[in-house]
C-alpha cells in the first residue's frame, strides 16, 4: 500500500537551513573566501551591476508575494504632497514664516491642509469596504507610505482599524515610512519604476492630490497607461481644481492637439471624500471592484 506521507513529503531541505547550514564556517582559507558564500547569501555579488535585472524581479516578486498571502486583490490608490502639513501643523507653520517668501509659501500650504482631512476621511470609507466571498479584500488604502498625504491615507484606515500598504522609497535623505501603514504591509524600493508597477498593479481606484515632481511623475504614469490602452480604465479621482488648473492647463492640451478632447474625461474633478466616493460608486455601479466596465 502506498505511505502516502512519505508520497507528499519534502524530498530536499529548504533553503533557509541549507543557508543556516553554510553559515558554520570551519575557517579554513577556503571557506573564509568571498567566493565560497552561497549565492543568495553574498551582498557583495548580488548588488553588482551585472545582477540589476535580478534586482528587479526580486523588487517585483517580493510585494506580489506577501500581497497575495495577505488576500489583497485590489487597492485604492493614493499620491500627492509629502510636504503639505496637517492643518493644525499648517498654522504653526504660518506663525514661524519669517521672509514675505515664507510666508507666501506657509499661507498657500495651509489652504492646501485641507486637503490632509479629506485623504483621510477618503481612506476610512475605502479601508471600510467588506470582503468578498472568497475573503479577499479591495480597495486596500495604498500609499507611497511617507509623511503628509501619504500619512493621512494611512492613518485613515487605521482610524477604522484596518491594515493599509506602504510602499516607501530608499532616498539619499532620510526616508522612512509614516507610523500609520501596516508594519506587515510596509515595503521598501530602490527602483522607482517597480514601485510605480505596484501601485498600479492591483489599483480599482486613484485619488490624486496637490504634489510635486513625484505626484506629478506618478499621475501622468497612470494617464498614460490609461489613455494608450495598456491599462482598463479606473476612476481617477483629482482633489483641487484651484491648485490643478493653475500648475498645469489641461485644456490647453487638447486645444494643442497633443492629447484628444475625449482624454479630458478620463479626470473626475472631486473637492471632498464623499464625491470622491460617489465617483467610485458609479463607475462600479455599486458592484465590487471587479465588476467595474
Amino acid at each position: 500500500m502506498t505511505n502516502r506521507k512519505t508520497v507528499a513529503e519534502r524530498k530536499f531541505r529548504p533553503a533557509k537551513q541549507e543557508a543556516q547550514d553554510a553559515c558554520r564556517n570551519v575557517g579554513t582559507p577556503q571557506t573564509q573566501s568571498e567566493a565560497y558564500k552561497l549565492a543568495f547569501q553574498d551582498n557583495e555579488f548580488l548588488l553588482r551591476d551585472d545582477l540589476r535585472p535580478i534586482r528587479f524581479q526580486l523588487e517585483l516578486l517580493k510585494p506580489e508575494l506577501l500581497l497575495d498571502e495577505a488576500k489583497i486583490a485590489s487597492t485604492f490608490v493614493f499620491y500627492g504632497s509629502a510636504r503639505i502639513p496637517a492643518p493644525a501643523a499648517a498654522q504653526e507653520r504660518v506663525a514661524l514664516a519669517r521672509t514675505d517668501w515664507d510666508q507666501r509659501v506657509a499661507k498657500r500650504l495651509a489652504e492646501k491642509s485641507k486637503y490632509y482631512e479629506e485623504a483621510r476621511a477618503l481612506a476610512r470609507i475605502a479601508a471600510a469596504y467588506p470582503v468578498d466571498a472568497d475573503g479577499k479584500r479591495h480597495f486596500v488604502v495604498c500609499s507611497g507610505g511617507g509623511p503628509s498625504i501619504m500619512e493621512a491615507a494611512n492613518r485613515g484606515a487605521s482610524d477604522v482599524d484596518q491594515s493599509s500598504i506602504g510602499l516607501n522609497i530608499t532616498l539619499p535623505h532620510e526616508q522612512a515610512p509614516n507610523p500609520y501603514v501596516t508594519p506587515e504591509l510596509s515595503f521598501q524600493f530602490h527602483y522607482f519604476a517597480l514601485r510605480k508597477m505596484h501601485f498600479t498593479l492591483r489599483a480599482r481606484a486613484l485619488a490624486v492630490f496637490p504634489g510635486g515632481f513625484g505626484t506629478f511623475d506618478e499621475f501622468f504614469e497612470l494617464l498614460t497607461l490609461i489613455q494608450t490602452g495598456k491599462m482598463k480604465r479606473i476612476p481617477v479621482l483629482l482633489f483641487g481644481r484651484d491648485f490643478w488648473t493653475r500648475v498645469v492647463d489641461f485644456e490647453a492640451l487638447a486645444e494643442e492637439g497633443v492629447i484628444g478632447p475625449a482624454d479630458l474625461d478620463l479626470i473626475s474633478w472631486v473637492e471632498t471624500a464623499d464625491e470622491a466616493w460617489s465617483v467610485v460608486r458609479r463607475f462600479y455601479d455599486a458592484g465590487g471592484p471587479g465588476e467595474g466596465r
